[in-house]
């Protein structure tokens, strides 16, 4: 399973929806860590310690810190952009069945998509 960590600018729906409908998904929200208006280096960096999927509306900033820690050759458990226009139903759906199905290190330096 992949241990989730929703990014700030992520609805909450969304993240109270996964908790519902995949009650053994691990999500996290950056503020339920303490890491609340925090840089995004610094979320990546703390995410790639917990071994911890980002997953993000942010296709501008957060996928340029991540590609710049892949080619630093830093880790990273990887990053799921979530489109904007993405429904709330499918967003949960596709971030569920990617945490049930995915392991650890499955999407290790790589920033997917979601459509």
């Amino acid at each position: 399973m992949l241990p989730l960590l929703s990014d700030e600018d992520v609805p909450r729906s969304i993240t109270d929806g996964l908790r519902q409908h995949f009650p053994g998904v691990d999500v996290l929200r950056v503020q339920d860590v303490g890491l609340g208006n925090t840089p995004d280096p610094i979320i990546l960096a703390w995410a790639a310690n917990e071994h911890r999927t980002i997953f993000t509306r942010d296709r501008n900033t957060m996928t340029a810190h991540a590609r710049d820690r892949v080619h630093q050759g830093l880790g990273m458990a990887g990053v799921l952009v979530l489109a904007e226009d993405i429904p709330i139903g499918k967003a949960i759906q596709e971030l569920g069945t990617l945490a049930q199905a995915g392991d650890l290190g499955d999407l290790d330096g790589q920033i997917l998509l979601l459509a």
